[in-house]
Order: structure tokens, then C-alpha cells, then sequence
């Protein structure tokens, strides 16, 4: 069936059956786990200051299209899943083991630049770990929506689109629980504003990255996927 492809629903679709989708998940997580660890660096380009969580997280978004997209929702919400706990994981590690006493030896210095790359305050895991779950997911039910509605013409309508409700949750969640109670609610939203732009543009450039690695993966798998009769739930098992 290699090179032909085959239009299926949701209900028809078994995850197990396809040749790249554990090898995606597994990239997936470690692109998100990697963009936490090198957040706090901070990169100049001219005038422009960016994280690296800005220059790598919405890479994770490239990916939930791509599985939305040739995997369906199912196969989204599966890999969501696991790197929302994985993420989960690191971060508890992260904190256990800044909190365990360094030895004497150690230099201070390192000890100190141990806890800037590991260490997290307890609001912003939670920050981090609402705005990824709610963003995920709104990004892919949008995009599933709208290839049914688009009948899966236009995917640069749906990647942006998606991106566009997804990130904004994303961006607006993280910001607003990150600094809740300590600066203005106007700072608040020119923060979450501005990073949000950043990321829309971010996805609208990948765009013929991501067509191309859509219709890639449709010929290889040999199929194209749609959420019809999809059971939109994010805590549905399959």
C-alpha cells in the first residue's frame, strides 16, 4: 500500500499499525523536555531578545499538527499525554535534585548553575504544565475540526489556525499563573501578547516544513485520517 493513500475515520484507525508514529512521539517529548531545560538561555538576533523555550517549544505545536493531521486526534491526545507527564517527571526530578545537599567539594558555582538549569519554582511547573496541556489540546481539536470542515484542503489554514487558538491559550495561561498577584494584569498581557505573536509567526514560516513532512508521512503510512465521529474527549483512553 506504500505511495497510495487511503481516506479513513477515526474509528478505523489503529495506532499500532503505523511504521513512524512511536518514533514521532518519542522526538516529540524530547524536543519538549530539551526546550525546558534551555529556556532560560536568552539569544540575540539584531535587536531581538529570544529564550530558547521561544526558539524551541513551538516546535511541539509543528509536531501536534503533524500528528492531528495524519494521525487524527487519538493519535494527538496519545502523545500529549506522554510528554505532559514526562514533562511532569522531569521537573519533580529536576526540584529533588537541587534539593539534595551538594557536597562539600562541589564548587558553589556549579551548584548554583545546576539550580538555574534544573531548578524550578513550584508555580512555574504548574504554570508550564496547565499552558501545555490546555494549549496541545485546544491546538489539535481545532485542527481536526477543520479538516472536516475544509475537507482536507488548505492545510496552511489549518496549522495557522490551530496555532492561532492553541497558542493563545498557551501563552495567556503560562504568563497569567507565572505572575498572578505580583505585576499588573496590563503587564501581564503584553507579555503573554507578545510572546504569542512571536510563536503565530513562528508556525505560519514552518509552513512548507510541515506540508511536506504531512505528505511524507501520508504516502508512507498510506493513509489520511479524519476525525469524523471522533469522540473529542482529552481523557478518553482510545
Amino acid at each position: 500500500m506504500k505511495g497510495l493513500i487511503q481516506r479513513i475515520t477515526a474509528r478505523d484507525q489503529r495506532l499500532g499499525a503505523f511504521r513512524h508514529y512511536e518514533i514521532l512521539v518519542q522526538v516529540y517529548v524530547v524536543v519538549l523536555l530539551i526546550s525546558n531545560l534551555v529556556g532560560q538561555k536568552l539569544s540575540a538576533f539584531g535587536p531581538f531578545r529570544v529564550s530558547g523555550a521561544q526558539l524551541l517549544f513551538p516546535i511541539t505545536y509543528i509536531f501536534s499538527d503533524i500528528f492531528t493531521e495524519v494521525y487524527g486526534y487519538a493519535g494527538s491526545r496519545r502523545a500529549i499525554w506522554i510528554a505532559f507527564f514526562a514533562n511532569a517527571l522531569m521537573a519533580l526530578m529536576g526540584v529533588f535534585m537541587v534539593w539534595i545537599p551538594a557536597a562539600p567539594e562541589w564548587p558553589a558555582a556549579n551548584q548554583e548553575a545546576f539550580r538555574l538549569v534544573f531548578g524550578a519554582v513550584p508555580r512555574m511547573i504548574v504554570a508550564s504544565l496547565l499552558a501545555f496541556w490546555a494549549g496541545e489540546f485546544a491546538n489539535s481539536f481545532v485542527m481536526a475540526k477543520m479538516k472536516i470542515w475544509t475537507q482536507g484542503r488548505w492545510l496552511w489554514t489549518r496549522t495557522i489556525g490551530s496555532t492561532v487558538a492553541g497558542q493563545a491559550l498557551d501563552s495567556l495561561i503560562v504568563t497569567a499563573v507565572f505572575f498572578w498577584g505580583t505585576v499588573p494584569w496590563t503587564t501581564v498581557l503584553v507579555a503573554a501578547g507578545s510572546g504569542y505573536l512571536f510563536k503565530v509567526a513562528y508556525e505560519a514560516l514552518a509552513t512548507p516544513l510541515t506540508y511536506g513532512i504531512v505528505a511524507w508521512l501520508k504516502r508512507s503510512e498510506g493513509v489520511d485520517l479524519y476525525d469524523e465521529g471522533t469522540d473529542f474527549n482529552p481523557f478518553r483512553k482510545a
